[in-house]
């Protein structure tokens, strides 16, 4: 799994590396979903980040838990939280807590409405043992006839990514470069990603730092059995944001389990 220390220094570039991302389109399948399950109250996601998903869900009114592993992530998203606006109310009538705990294990005091957890944030789990943790202790955390909704790689996306590398980015402020290597029989990736950040002060001069992040992606067959292995009596698989089934095609998986 990805340790702590991976997302230091990266924490605080990380909404710049990730600015196309789309958070969006994260945003209106969650709103689908639970226009199709029950409105949530109380939403928990699983590495949350810089909150990038778990600010604007507060904001649209949710009572919103945003756990993570990462301390710097967590600081990053309480200064965006704090940075907001203040011209308008932060919060209609959600609000934010920030947790600093491992998904394996995390628990809440009390059980919410519904846990989300995207951005492939689960494929930083590296061992299957690992992943039924995680939905273990979801189907503990969530009320009964509660969801679970998430997304990950699908296995021929981590393929691709080594067939197509090496990625580079080259904005001004901040630059990367980025190689991959696959272990295939785990179908376990390494992201190698050299960061270049522009020195506020010194406009021509760019500070270097090396990240090393790894992902395994796991066959959906066995990720919707351990679902079901988890208590979960409901489990649906659509592809890359759509309401439709998850297809040999398909880049990202979408996991809907209900309690």
């Amino acid at each position: 799994m990805l340790g702590v220390s991976s997302y230091g220094k990266f924490a605080y570039v990380y909404d710049e590396l990730m600015a196309d991302m789309p958070y969006p389109q994260w945003l209106a399948f969650a709103e689908a979903a639970w226009e199709r399950l029950g409105k949530p109250r109380t939403v928990a996601e699983l590495g949350c980040g810089t909150g990038s998903l778990t600010i604007p869900l507060a904001e649209a009114g949710y009572q919103m838990t945003g756990i993570d592993l990462s301390p710097d992530m967590l600081a990053v998203a309480r200064q965006k939280m704090e940075d907001r606006p203040r011209g308008r109310r932060f919060m209609r009538e959600g609000s934010v807590r920030w947790i600093r705990q491992d998904m394996r294990e995390w628990e809440l005091p009390e059980p919410v409405d519904s846990v989300i957890s995207f951005c492939d944030s689960l494929n930083y789990i590296l061992e299957e043992s690992d992943i039924s943790a995680v939905f273990g202790r979801t189907f503990k955390g969530l009320k009964p006839g509660g969801s679970f909704l998430f997304d990950v790689h699908h296995p021929r996306t981590l393929v691709r990514y080594e067939e197509e590398q090496p990625f580079i980015m080259d904005d001004p402020s901040v630059s990367y470069i980025w190689t991959c290597e696959l272990d295939a029989p785990r179908t376990e990736i390494e992201h190698h990603l050299s960061i270049f950040v522009q020195e506020e002060r010194e406009g021509d001069r760019y500070r270097r730092f090396e990240e090393t992040h790894v992902q395994r992606a796991y066959d959906p067959q066995w990720m919707e059995a351990a679902l079901l292995e988890a208590g979960f009596r409901e489990v649906q698989v659509y592809g890359d944001f759509e309401w439709r089934p998850a297809g040999d095609d398909t880049q990202r998986l979408f996991y809907v389990a209900v309690k």
